[in-house]
């Protein structure tokens, strides 16, 4: 099926532009297409009938499955052909049909997706965006331009993003979760016009949290959620709630971070 080539194992009808840069045990299905200014790094798998356009860097041991279109222009009108780029870290898995453009100048020039995600068919990811590590995106979920995601973060399948929102580390959204508004962290998003639903306690037990962290998160839910207070008076009263966990500090300076309001 595959033939030996100086750079790595590339199937007869793969197209790879001289300009790319290649790992020598790369291997590129059939029919894929590698563009210049692409970086593909040790150990990567490129399924059958992938584009890969640049400047894009794509780190070790990833695997792209059959049809994703991964570094090409980003969907944005006011984009004139700027050198801007796609960088992706090691031990991705990266499904069917998924798209991730690449940044605009009038944001930072990149769009960065970290280490050991799974994103899986149809996923489409925005220029600008920025997603972390251990992240997992169900079926057709879709970010629009420059939202960032967290770590551990779970997006239930047909989850939208809005433009500009952040979703904070270990959160969880639902499935068909519309969101126009940054999510704190460790925080559960019911589907449809997402709302809180409490704290995302299972997923805080298999990644290892302990039951006192839970607690003292389940504390810091209900002022920022059930007490009635102003964002501005919750952010005061987390702060005297800091010496029970550490993870109340990263929700308070997630908070305080903000330039657009949370979903409450």
């Amino acid at each position: 099926m595959y033939r030996e080539k100086d750079r790595g194992l590339i199937h007869p009808t793969a197209i790879v532009d001289p300009a790319a840069s290649v790992d020598t045990d790369v291997e590129i299905g059939p029919y894929s297409v590698i563009g210049p200014e692409v970086q593909i790094g040790q150990g990567t798998r490129i399924g059958s009938h992938v584009v890969l356009q640049g400047p894009t860097q794509i780190g070790s041991q990833c695997e792209i499955f059959q049809f994703a279109s991964i570094g090409d222009a980003p969907q944005d009108k006011k984009y004139t052909g700027e050198p801007t780029r796609l960088v992706i870290g090691q031990g991705n898995t990266i499904r069917e049909y998924v798209t991730i453009n690449r940044g605009t100048v009038q944001d930072e020039g990149v769009t960065e997706i970290g280490d050991h995600n799974w994103i899986m068919a149809y996923v489409h990811i925005a220029h600008d965006c920025r997603v972390g590590n251990h992240t997992v995106f169900a079926n057709n979920a879709t970010l629009a331009g420059h939202v960032q995601i967290g770590d551990y973060v779970v997006l239930g399948g047909a989850t939208l993003i809005h433009q500009f929102c952040r979703i904070g580390e270990h959160a969880f959204t639902a499935y068909a979760s519309r969101i126009n508004k940054d999510v704190p962290p460790f925080i559960t998003v019911s589907e449809g016009k997402s709302k809180p639903c409490g704290l995302n306690s299972e997923g805080l037990r298999r990644r290892g949290f302990t039951t006192e962290d839970i607690q003292s998160l389940k504390d810091a839910y209900r002022v920022l959620y059930r007490s009635d207070l102003s964002l501005e008076d919750a952010i005061i009263n987390l702060k005297t709630m800091e010496s029970t966990s550490r993870h109340i500090l990263t929700l308070r300076q997630f908070l305080e971070s903000g330039k657009r309001s949370i979903i409450r």
